[in-house]
């Protein structure tokens, strides 16, 4: 019983990020998908501390290129570091992740500099 009671404190205790590497060990080495596993990881119901808890990480999602389409695709490729391939993938498969698990300062920049560039970005 003491095991489970500490397994139990491992879980509530993750960072937003542990839990994404959670799920996706979860989905792809048993099948579990992960929203079932994110419902699991939600922690007790009511927390008034949990609530009170800012959000430290980010994920930048571009949501749509908008009219300009290549200097989108260029500037995901700089802010990402990806070869031209890969960020006009990203930006062709919109909505898609640009950068996750970033602060909030740096997620507000990457958010200016693509929407200055035209692109619709979501931050979660």
């Amino acid at each position: 019983m003491a095991d489970l009671k500490d397994f139990a404190e491992q879980l509530v205790n993750l960072t937003v990020k542990e839990v994404n590497e959670l799920a996706t060990i979860l989905k792809d080495e048993y099948g579990i998908e992960p929203a079932a596993a994110a419902v699991a990881m939600a922690g007790p119901a009511g927390g008034g501390d949990a609530a009170a808890d800012e959000q430290t990480e980010f994920d930048v999602i571009l949501k749509a290129p908008g009219g300009a389409k290549l200097a989108v695709v260029k500037l995901v490729k700089e802010l990402t570091g990806a070869g031209l391939k890969d960020a006009k993938d990203l930006v062709d498969n919109a909505p898609s992740p640009i950068k996750e698990g970033v602060s909030k300062d740096e997620a507000e920049a990457l958010k200016a500099q693509l929407e200055e560039a035209g692109a619709e970005v979501e931050l979660k």
